[in-house]
């Protein structure tokens, strides 16, 4: 239920759309050999190139390993296959999928370009590169945008007593796409010195962890992290209000990781201490009914993340780089109306428990703070405290932490009247919902927002020269550091235009502040 509810307001137009017709095909010689792209009058674009092997048969669970050279000339025109998941709830993609897909500006300077490389989100069960067509991003902003397909769910964050990578598998994979990047960006006449990696959601904490990878050092110059910061924390209710649920994280220690692979193992009926070659008997149709066992189940106490992340950055044990950070307003609106349509709606009556299961002996003071009087429903009071709570504060408090030590960034998406790409039912506004900004940076499923407003349009090329020259030179244009309070709001003009907003004071987070693991000091 939670993967898919973070899936589905994630990744919604996956279907990527045909490009135009174009001159004559391009063609570039990479560390492995020659691919022939598709020129059009704004954009190349390369699709579908193979950054990994196969991830199947004995290198199924294994770190990826890099693909064979090939002879004569690869076709880089359509994208390859996403990684293995569920689609309308049925099996889609295959385990084949370890491609990139890259835009780059028909138009040059002459000057090598800015690398970004997006890792998409989808509760690191759904979703795939070629969902988030970044032609205006390339164009618009003069970079080379490298977007990348990883391992997913059991496939990518499967963990088992005595198997190395546990855990991690999906990260391994954005790390080699990264090293495939530095390899090959001049290729496509990209600055290898200069790359930034940057995500939403699930690509946003994988991100963040990254950060803390000590294996990801020297592959990354730059970070945006959106609305995935290494500090998340969903206090019981506050991601899907059922009281009693479970307090998570966006990472697990890898304990935690192993007994969620043995039990899947024992449900698909492999036996004790034979786990590992049952699992990698079965073809992948018969994994799909665990696979969602393993959203936000990336692992610590790894070779690949020593630490928890949010503990390596309270240590300053992070990359020292520039980092741009910040999450959208409204994160929790989407994801609380979800649960109403899934059963599990907010009422008057059941409010207080779900403040009494979050807060315990804190209940009432919360209850003060948002008060039912106060909104135009219980469902939009809990996702206030949903998303001040579990998103914005945790965001603002990682990135004190960041600016500790290097040059951070912060925004806040708030254009109230974005894009409702989780579907919110009429009668609940969406507001900034998770990821709303999307479509200000990307055309989902290669066509651009049909219903934006001559000012939203205004925004998104506002957003995208941000973005890029954060790319470009380590800070967005006009934008100051982050200082410890105020961010840069994003809006349209009619509704106040781009200028800063005191988050502390917008979400609350002097009276949420405290610890991390449930125990609030409120004031």
């Amino acid at each position: 239920m939670r993967a898919s509810l973070l899936a589905g307001l994630c990744l919604l137009l996956v279907s990527g759309a045909a490009h135009a017709a174009a001159p004559e095909p391009t063609v570039v010689e990479l560390d492995s050999g020659r691919i022939r792209g598709q020129a059009g009058a704004a954009v190349t674009t390369f699709s579908g190139i193979r950054y990994a092997r196969a991830p199947v048969g004995p290198l199924r669970w294994k770190e990826p390993v890099r693909p064979e050279p090939w002879a004569g000339v690869a076709d880089a025109t359509k994208p390859g296959e996403q990684c293995t998941q569920t689609e309308a709830g049925k099996r889609a993609g295959a385990e084949d999928c370890l491609f990139v897909n890259v835009t780059v500006p028909a138009k040059r300077t002459g000057r090598r370009l800015p690398v970004m490389v997006w890792l998409h989100g989808g509760g690191y069960t759904t979703g795939s590169g070629a969902a988030y067509d970044a032609r205006r991003l390339a164009a618009k902003g003069g970079v080379m945008v490298v977007t990348v397909n990883y391992r997913l769910g059991a496939f990518g964050y499967l963990g088992l007593p005595g198997l190395a990578g546990s855990g991690t598998f999906g990260l391994a994979d954005q790390l080699e796409a990264l090293r495939w990047t530095k390899r090959n960006a001049a290729a496509f006449g990209g600055d290898a010195g200069n790359v930034t990696v940057f995500g939403e959601s699930a690509g946003g904490m994988s991100t963040c962890a990254l950060l803390t990878s000590p294996a990801a050092r020297g592959l990354a110059d730059r970070a945006i992290i959106q609305s995935g910061s290494c500090m998340l924390e969903w206090v019981s209710g506050t991601y899907l209000p059922i009281p009693g649920m479970p307090a998570f994280t966006p990472y697990v220690p890898l304990k935690a990781n192993h007994a969620t692979g043995l039990e899947a193992a024992r449900k698909l009926g492999c036996p004790a201490g034979g786990e590992l070659e049952c699992l990698r008997a079965k073809p992948a149709a018969a994994l799909m009914p665990v696979n969602e066992s393993f959203s936000s189940n990336l692992a610590y106490g790894t070779p690949l993340l020593p630490r928890e992340p949010a503990e390596a950055l309270r240590q300053g044990r992070f990359l020292k780089i520039p980092v741009l950070s910040g999450g959208t307003r409204d994160e929790g609106n989407g994801f609380i109306s979800g649960a109403a349509q899934a059963g599990f709606p907010v009422t008057a009556e059941n409010y207080p428990q779900l403040m009494k299961g979050a807060f315990g002996t804190h209940a009432e003071a919360a209850m003060k703070k948002y008060p039912l009087r106060a909104y135009r429903s219980p469902a939009l009071a809990w996702a206030t405290v949903a998303g001040d709570r579990a998103w914005a504060c945790p965001t603002l408090w990682a990135d004190r932490e960041m600016a500790e030590h290097t040059r951070v960034y912060a925004y806040e998406f708030a254009d109230e009247k974005a894009p409702n790409l989780g579907r919110v039912p009429a009668g609940f506004p969406p507001g900034a919902q998770h990821a709303s900004e999307l479509p200000y940076l990307f055309d989902l499923g290669g066509q651009p927002w049909d219903d934006f407003t001559a000012g939203q349009w205004r925004l998104a090329d506002q957003m995208i020269a941000a973005w890029t020259s954060f790319a470009r030179t380590g800070r967005p244009s006009g934008w100051p550091a982050f200082t410890g309070e105020r961010a840069v709001s994003l809006k349209p003009a009619e509704q106040g235009g781009v200028g800063p907003v005191d988050l502390d004071r917008a979400h609350r987070c002097g009276f949420w502040s405290g610890t991390l693991s449930g125990e609030e000091t409120l004031g």
